[in-house]
């Protein structure tokens, strides 16, 4: 038997918050770490130096990954705390008023007007707070920010997609090795956009093009760095 609750599970929008963090951080982690590496690559003769930097920006890049998400999905979450408390005080002051406007709200959304009241009135009664959180702040539990979970998803992506061109840079050639990292993190991009298309029900030859298009132009631009300042190392 399907429930209510077994049904909105399965609807993708129910994943976007994770998702966007650990896609955001596995794209970033392989692009970033690829192109740093094709950088030094492109100035380097030896691999001593393509793999030290790979490894700082490794670990530069998931720390500042995970520390970024978090402060920035903090504020969201203040701003959502402080809009809550503002709204409990404007419940407590004018209850009236307050159900007067949660009744519009519903109005607008193509209710009648006696129906829109009837149903403020009655999801009022069931939890003021909980109805006036989720239709006139728009909050609910598919957008409400959750830093920590924000926060270890993009660092654990990010670590995740950098190891993949550390591997590459541990095994190919050095000669030549800004060309192997180009072909495989064009091939790791494009999984992780049919990965992330497939998770999100969305078009899978949309996503490929984007994240190859954006991944191309950084490591193409981090080889010309390269070979601008061209150095025996």
């Amino acid at each position: 038997m399907i429930t209510i609750d077994n049904y909105l599970d399965s609807h993708y929008i129910h994943r976007s918050n994770w998702l966007r963090a650990a896609v955001l951080g596995a794209n970033d982690g392989i692009i970033s770490i690829s192109s740093l590496a094709i950088g030094v690559a492109a100035a380097s003769s030896t691999r001593e130096p393509i793999l030290l930097a790979t490894v700082a920006g490794l670990v530069a890049g998931a720390l500042s990954m995970s520390a970024g998400e978090y402060v920035s999905v903090s504020s969201q979450t203040d701003t959502e705390k402080a809009d809550i408390e503002r709204e409990i005080q404007e419940l407590k002051e004018m209850p009236e008023e307050e159900l007067n406007i949660l009744a519009q709200i519903y109005e607008r959304r193509g209710l009648k007007k006696e129906t829109a009241m009837q149903v403020a009135i009655e999801l009022t009664e069931k939890d003021v707070l909980a109805a006036h959180i989720r239709d006139e702040l728009g909050i609910n539990e598919i957008s409400q920010a959750n830093p920590i979970q924000a926060a270890m998803a993009s660092g654990a992506a990010f670590t995740v997609g950098g190891v993949l061109p550390l591997l590459v840079i541990l095994f190919a050639p050095v000669k030549g090795m800004e060309y192997w990292l180009y072909g495989f993190t064009t091939i790791f991009l494009i999984i992780l956009g049919t990965t992330a298309a497939k998770t999100g029900g969305s078009s899978i030859k949309k996503a490929i093009l984007r994240i190859t298009i954006w991944g191309t132009i950084a490591m193409v631009l981090s080889a010309i760095v390269g070979y601008i300042f061209e150095v025996n190392a």
